[in-house]
C-alpha cells in the first residue's frame, strides 16, 4: 500500500491536474459502484456497469476540472495557509461554490438520466463544511480534489443512486 501510494504522490508532483482529474472520475466512479452493491443492493450481475462509466465520465470531464479549477482559485484569492484562511476557504466554498456545483451536477446528471433536478436540492449533507476547513488548512492545493472525492464517496453513492432512480 506504500508503494501505491509513493507512486500516486510521484505522478501527482509530475501531472498534478491529470492525476486530480483521473482520481475525481475514479472516485465518482467508486461511488456508483458502491451505491450499486450497497445501497441498491444489485449485485453483480445486476451492476449496470454503463451507469458507472456514466459517473465515471461526469466525474472525468465536469467534477474534476470544475472543482480542481476552484480551488487553484481559491488558493489565490485566500493566499495564506492559516486557520483563518482555511475558515474563509470554507465560507466562500460553502456560502458561493457549492451550492452553484451542486445544482450544476444534479442538472448533469438529471440531464443524462432525464431525470427532476428539483427533487435532489434538499439532500444536500451537512458534513461539507467541517470537512472543507480541514481540507483548506492541512491539505495541500494538489491533494484536495482527491481528499474531498474521498469524503465524498458516501454522498457520491447517495447521488448516483438517487439521480439514477426511475
Amino acid at each position: 500500500m506504500a508503494a501505491l501510494w509513493k507512486a500516486y504522490q510521484r505522478l501527482m508532483a509530475r501531472h498534478p491536474w491529470k492525476v486530480q482529474i483521473v482520481t475525481a472520475g475514479t472516485l465518482v466512479g467508486a461511488g456508483d459502484v458502491i451505491s450499486q452493491q450497497l445501497v441498491e443492493k444489485r449485485g453483480l450481475t445486476g451492476h449496470n456497469g454503463q451507469r458507472t462509466l456514466k459517473m465515471m465520465t461526469v466525474g472525468f470531464c465536469f467534477v474534476g476540472p470544475v472543482i480542481g479549477s476552484w480551488y487553484q482559485v481559491l488558493d489565490r484569492l485566500v493566499p495564506a495557509k492559516t486557520k483563518v484562511a482555511a475558515l474563509q476557504k470554507m465560507l466562500l466554498d460553502q456560502g458561493g461554490f457549492a451550492p452553484c456545483f451542486l445544482g450544476c451536477f444534479l442538472a448533469v446528471v438529471g440531464t443524462l438520466n432525464g431525470l427532476s433536478v428539483e427533487d435532489n436540492w434538499s439532500k444536500i449533507k451537512r458534513i461539507w463544511p467541517a470537512v472543507q476547513v480541514v481540507n483548506f488548512y492541512f491539505v495541500p492545493l494538489n491533494y484536495r480534489l482527491a481528499v474531498v472525492q474521498c469524503v465524498a464517496i458516501l454522498f457520491n453513492s447517495y447521488l448516483s443512486w438517487k439521480t439514477n432512480q426511475l
